[in-house]
């Protein structure tokens, strides 16, 4: 006599497992959005990446060019300098490429988890320069956390289908451990620089 419990099947046929573990999804598979909810993530994302991305690589340029009423080279030397870093032109070259060229990646979503690596390890920086001057604006650390935080979510996230990663093999399909790879090195970066370039 059947079990009550378990629903019998055809002669020469295994039952179905009731096993709630056998219908899980496979834990090493990338997850993927309903159709219905892929549009709007993909324009979410893109509209994020745009967002932080140009206003980092306008940054950049400010330091790099003096565009925008920026300081140039020069400028950001003497900060760096006065602020207590050590080697302060290859600070400034260093945090003007970073800023330019991770931000147009972001904006790009070209090598998303590398320019959001770079983009994380800038604003730990800048936080934890500007920690002690309070939280709001603009002598405070909100504007670098809201971007330090956009470029975090990114770098977990992927850049979505719009973006110049969706055409590339490698890195067509985002895994998590690459995002989180990308966040543990821009904090290791930040690391790096604020107890062993900054007195």
């Amino acid at each position: 006599m059947s079990s009550p419990y378990r629903p019998s099947s055809p002669a020469g046929q295994p039952a179905a497992s009731t096993d709630p573990a056998s219908h899980r999804a496979d834990p090493t598979a990338p997850a993927t959005p309903t159709p219905a909810l892929q549009p709007g993530l993909d324009l979410g994302l893109l509209a994020l990446r745009l967002a932080v991305g140009l206003t980092m690589a306008t940054h950049g340029t400010q330091k790099l060019f003096g565009w925008f009423d920026g300081s140039g080279l020069d400028g950001t030397t003497a900060f760096f300098a006065a602020d207590g870093y050590k080697a302060a032109r290859a600070m400034a070259w260093v945090a003007a490429l970073t800023e330019t060229f991770c931000g147009l990646g972001l904006a790009l979503g070209l090598l998303t988890p590398l320019a959001g690596a770079g983009i994380i390890g800038i604003m730990i920086n800048a936080t934890a320069v500007k920690w002690d001057g309070g939280f709001f604006s603009p002598e405070g650390v909100e504007y670098d956390l809201v971007l330090l935080a956009a470029a975090v979510c990114l770098a977990l996230t992927g850049p979505g289908r719009v973006a110049a990663d969706h055409l590339l093999p490698g890195l067509r399909d985002h895994r998590y451990a690459r995002g989180l790879a990308a966040v543990a090195l821009g904090a290791l970066s930040a690391a790096f620089v604020l107890v062993v370039l900054h007195d």
